[in-house]
């Protein structure tokens, strides 16, 4: 074992784990660093030599080697081949668990100017080939490409919050097979996912789960050795499920209800952007425009059966963008509803009232 050098990636004889050799302690002993960072000394009889390649962890836990390298030890003329690295595996692990995580690299700045990080989890028996991509104008873009060993997740890339467009269409495509052994095959994997990419900027979003000690967004890719099917409803084909709802429910037989006088409670719905999302950088006004919008048509949608019902939408006066969009809106998609400019007392010029019909 006197071969052993600073920077060799080794495994553990009589233990699990293992890690790169980061300094000697005394004559027969080193520091390892394991996974999470931490340095473990070892003595060097129970330490093997697999590799001499940096280990895949978590990036802000990674360490240098050493910028002056010590004099290597005397090499052997004929090296013995290298064990092979044993695989731990599971009885779950024989079906295919992949997923996506993404980390805020400041948890705490999730709404400022915190930066985030992107992990690949491979949660089975399996080595895995794979690709990771994003579409961009049209295309797609390979963001990182190769292969992660069973059981294992990999760091796969760091990136700021104006790369986040970027990221709304990505893409994992994968193999899977086993060394050296019989397995059952696994057709090949092609994933496409839309990320919703306002949840980076909530805080609520990023939660506990079984992978990371810190709080992450876990996107499935595979789950029980069926790949994830995204739900793909055009925004004109939602429109029109919505409308043939309301139609039905209008045409349905309808108890008559008379309601007091007093019982005419008036609904308020405030259509600032900053009531709506946590946080907005990265958002055009188109984008949150279409957001207030959404929000229009989600509440008017909501109440289409409570004939008489009131509803303040609050939009504020500004430059008059929302107001004028909203009332294009009512002029065109609900006719037969009465609107009218709320109480000047309450609200000014900044609310306009609905009258369900």
């Amino acid at each position: 074992m006197s071969n052993i050098k600073i920077g060799d990636k080794v495994r553990f004889l009589n233990s699990i784990g293992g890690g790169i050799v980061r300094s000697f302690k005394g004559k027969d002993q080193v520091l390892v660093e394991d996974e999470d960072g931490f340095e473990v000394p070892t003595l060097i009889r129970e330490c093997v030599v697999v590799g001499d390649s940096e280990m895949q962890v978590h990036s802000s836990r990674r360490s240098p080697l050493p910028s002056t390298n010590p004099t290597p030890a005397p090499q052997p003329k004929k090296p013995e081949p290298e064990p092979e690295e044993k695989v731990i595996e599971t009885a779950e692990g024989e079906r295919l668990n992949i997923y996506l995580a993404y980390l805020p690299i400041e948890p705490n700045k999730v709404m400022q100017n915190s930066g985030y990080e992107a992990y690949f989890i491979n949660d089975s028996n399996y080595y895995l080939l794979f690709n990771y991509m994003s579409r961009q104008n049209n295309s797609w873009v390979s963001r990182y490409n190769g292969m992660v060993e069973p059981n294992t997740q990999i760091f796969l890339e760091e990136f700021q919050k104006e790369d986040l467009n970027n990221l709304e269409r990505i893409c994992v495509q994968l193999i899977a097979f086993k060394k050296d052994k019989p397995y059952s095959l696994k057709n090949a994997i092609s994933v496409e996912l839309h990320l919703d990419t306002v949840k980076f900027y909530k805080q609520h979003c990023f939660m506990e789960n079984d992978f990371f000690d810190e709080d992450a967004m876990i996107h499935p890719i595979v789950r029980q050795d069926i790949p994830e099917k995204e739900l793909l409803i055009s925004a004109t084909e939602l429109q029109e499920a919505m409308q043939k709802k309301v139609r039905e429910d209008r045409r349905a037989p309808q108890t008559i209800i008379k309601k007091k006088a007093t019982d005419s409670t008036i609904l308020e719905v405030d259509l600032h952007i900053n009531e709506l999302l946590d946080n907005t950088h990265g958002l055009s006004n188109t984008d949150m425009l279409n957001y207030q919008l959404e929000k229009f048509h989600e509440v008017l949608a909501k109440y289409a059966n409570k004939k008489g019902q009131k509803i303040v939408f609050i939009h504020g006066k500004g430059e008059g963008v929302l107001r004028k969009a909203i009332e294009k809106e009512l002029k065109t998609r609900y006719k037969n509803y009465y609107y009218q400019d709320a109480s000047f007392r309450e609200y000014g010029f900044g609310a306009t009232m609905v009258t369900i019909k």
